[in-house]
């Protein structure tokens, strides 16, 4: 809980990534907030109100992954919205003559972009969601202590420079300070 909300105001694609992790770590305890107190929560050191926020919050989100029927696979509304408003300003920087920079960045990430789209099974969801899914596919493997290969390894760098800088801008939207 704690985590999201810093990296919500620090850093917007790792925000998604997070709670991504967090829609897959609630699945794995089968959306049920007994076993995630047992398998997960009790790892923290978490007293009193702090346990109880937390409890709170990992509750919030089993009962909407229930009700949006996210059981298995899929994201959560809100972390689909967070995605569709990066999307929104990919699109807006990449208009704008005003962020050469930007575009310089999605076009050296975008034949990794094209190739994932046109290998994987999810062409039906934004750019940014392929580059959120190929970052969260690189987490994955490295948690796992699996090797990523060297041309995977390249793409992810950058695409990351490219999220790291949308996410810069997402900030400086958010705060009124962003002009196209």
């Amino acid at each position: 809980m704690y985590i999201a909300k810093q990296l919500k105001e620090e850093n917007i694609a790792e925000y998604v990534l997070y709670m991504w992790q967090v829609e897959d770590l609630l699945r794995a305890n089968h959306l049920d907030l007994d076993e995630l107190r047992k398998n997960y929560l009790a790892a923290f050191k978490a007293e009193g109100k702090t346990q109880k926020e937390l409890e709170e919050w990992y509750g919030g989100l089993i009962r909407m992954m229930r009700e949006e029927g996210m059981q298995e696979k899929g994201h959560l509304q809100i972390n689909k919205n967070t995605v569709a408003w990066l999307t929104e300003l990919h699109t807006r920087l990449l208009h704008s003559d005003k962020f050469p920079f930007y575009s310089a960045a999605y076009y050296k990430a975008l034949p990794y972009i094209v190739e994932i789209r046109h290998k994987g099974d999810r062409q039906d969801v934004s750019e940014i969601e392929n580059c959120l899914d190929i970052l969260y596919g690189v987490m994955m493997l490295r948690l796992q202590k699996k090797p990523v290969g060297e041309e995977t390894a390249r793409a992810a760098t950058d695409i990351a420079k490219l999220l790291g800088m949308l996410s810069d801008y997402y900030k400086q939207d958010k705060a009124g300070t962003l002009e196209f």
